[in-house]
């Protein structure tokens, strides 16, 4: 039986390229922005570090692209909400709590995205700009349906409910508070 050898195999650069993502993000989250780097990245992918080099040319630029690759994950999971949302009013806040707060019915590649997208976030200033820069556009874009104190609010606690699950802060009934939430983003009757 003939054994395939790795340098005769057809090259599939967008596969590693997504693997060299995914690791990156994984070591993110297991161990922290600061043990990223090209040769846990390339061990974790079983590629070489010049593997790693091939496709990103300095850390930041991984990580500039595992964050770019965490927000389109996150956009559009907020866009598919509210594709399905018949209600305008509220209705960005209602997919941002969607997206934002995990009642388990999320599977945990969803969950880990957006803990990827949040410690990024969290641990690096420029990309704390960028968030910011997406935030702002999405308020600026949907103002006419979300631009209330009460939905600034709700948007806030789900950011607060979602860093007390990452921190492994227990919620009692987590369940009934996005419930709450939920029925704080709906239309008030005259």
């Amino acid at each position: 039986m003939e054994t395939e050898n790795p340098y005769k195999r057809k090259k599939q650069p967008e596969v590693v390229r997504r693997a060299l993502l995914d690791q990156a993000a994984r070591i993110t989250l297991e161990q922290g922005l600061s043990k990223v780097t090209f040769q846990a990245v390339a061990d974790a992918v079983g590629v070489t570090k010049g593997g790693v080099m091939h496709h990103f040319t300095t850390k930041n630029a991984l990580i500039l692209e595992v964050f770019h690759d965490a927000m389109a994950k996150f956009e559009a999971e907020v866009n598919q909400a509210m594709a399905r949302d018949p209600v305008r009013y509220g209705s960005f806040t209602r997919a941002y709590i969607d997206a934002t707060i995990s009642l388990g019915e999320k599977g945990q590649e969803e969950f880990d995205n957006q803990a990827t997208l949040y410690v990024l976030m969290l641990g690096d200033s420029e990309l704390r700009q960028l968030w910011a820069a997406w935030s702002n556009e999405q308020l600026e874009k949907h103002k006419a349906t979300d631009n209330t104190e009460t939905l600034c609010m709700v948007r806030l606690v789900a950011d607060g409910i979602w860093l007390s699950d990452f921190s492994g802060i227990n919620i009692s009934d987590k369940k009934s508070l996005r419930a709450r939430l939920i029925k704080m983003t709906q239309p008030e009757d005259d």
